[in-house]
Formats: C-alpha cells, structure tokens, sequence
C-alpha cells in the first residue's frame, strides 16, 4: 500500500435513499457533509475530524418518515468506500482503540479492520434516554453495524458512563474515530496476520 492512493468513491441508490461518499484516508481536507439530518451532519464532521480523514458526504433520504433508512444507508456507503479505500490492507497498523469523555459520558472503543464483521454495542443493553435531533442510540448502532458489515471491522463499543443520547451517540463516534485513525495507518509493508491476507 505504501506510494499507493487510498481513495474511494461510491454512490449508493435504492428506492429510500441516494448517498454518495467520497473517502481519503490520507488527507484531512474534507467539505462539510450534507444529508439532510442537521445531526447526522455533525456526527460525520465529526468522524473525518478526529480520524483526520478527508471524507464528503451528500445524501438525500426518506426523513419526511424517519432517519432510520439513511442513517443505516449512510454507515453502509461509508462501509464500502472504505473497503476500497484500504485495498488488500497490506501495511495497515489494523488495531485501534479509544476512550473518549464528553462531560458524564465516557465511551470505549476497540475495533480490528479484520475483513471479519462483528458489532458488539453495548450500549443498547443500558438505560440511555432521549434523542439528539431525531437520531438515537439505536440509530447510531444501525450506522455502526452497516459501517462494519460493509468494511470488515470487527467493533466493540463499551459506555462506561453516560445516558443522556447527544452525549453518548458523540463520544461513541468520536471514539470510533480515534480508534480507526490508527487502525488504517500504514505503519509496515506486511500484511498484518499471520494467514497472509486480511
């Protein structure tokens, strides 16, 4: 991977929702995304800020019925682009891990770019309450497991404190962010497992 372009683009269109992500995962130039849902928005800025990835987003979906079908369209879409954005992973630090504090939450975060997906999301198991413009911690959870279906992440997810969704759904992405910021750093010429593919 090393000398080589880690960028992607792909468009996603289906009868609920038209998503188009464009991915750098070496430059932290990025446009400000636009969805449609003012919260998804900044959960996205968000994500390529603190994984100083370059990342545009332009979606339209069905929200006059509710966020769930672009949300979980988006951490698809996302999903893709960074499957071609790695390539065949080869160099790739592929483990990262983070906590993140935002006020009384704290979230913990651990992900593998594997190519083997798991969603472990603990916080659906605990009394989070409320919504941040629309969007919940079970939405949140939708975007994740489309994120990891799509680019092979195995992800553990823990919140150790928190129960108000704004602030629970915000440190989980940044963490998430953290986390992925060094998994996709090219740091070898290896390929990082011992089967020789990822």
């Amino acid at each position: 991977m090393l000398g080589m372009s880690r960028t992607a683009t792909v468009t996603r269109t289906t009868s609920e929702t038209d998503i188009t992500v464009q991915l750098d995962l070496d430059t932290t130039s990025y446009e400000h995304p636009q969805t449609g849902h003012g919260f998804l928005d900044h959960m996205l800025d968000a994500l390529a800020r603190h994984a100083r990835i370059g990342l545009t987003v332009r979606a339209a979906g069905d929200l006059h019925i509710e966020p769930h079908h672009l949300i979980e369209d988006t951490g698809i879409t996302l999903g893709q682009a960074l499957t071609q954005a790695l390539g065949d992973r080869k160099g790739i630090e592929r483990y990262g891990s983070a906590f993140v504090p935002m006020d009384e939450t704290l979230a913990h975060v651990v992900l593998d770019l594997s190519g083997r997906a798991h969603l472990a999301f603990e916080p659906e198991t605990l009394n989070v309450w409320g919504d941040a413009g629309g969007m919940t911690h079970y939405h949140l959870r939708e975007f994740l497991r489309g994120l990891c279906n799509h680019a092979g992440i195995t992800l553990h997810v823990r919140l150790l404190a928190g129960r108000e969704a704004h602030h629970v759904i915000e440190a989980i992405v940044k963490a998430v962010a953290r986390a992925l910021r060094d998994a996709v750093q090219v740091t070898s010429q290896t390929m990082p497992s011992t089967k020789g593919s990822l």
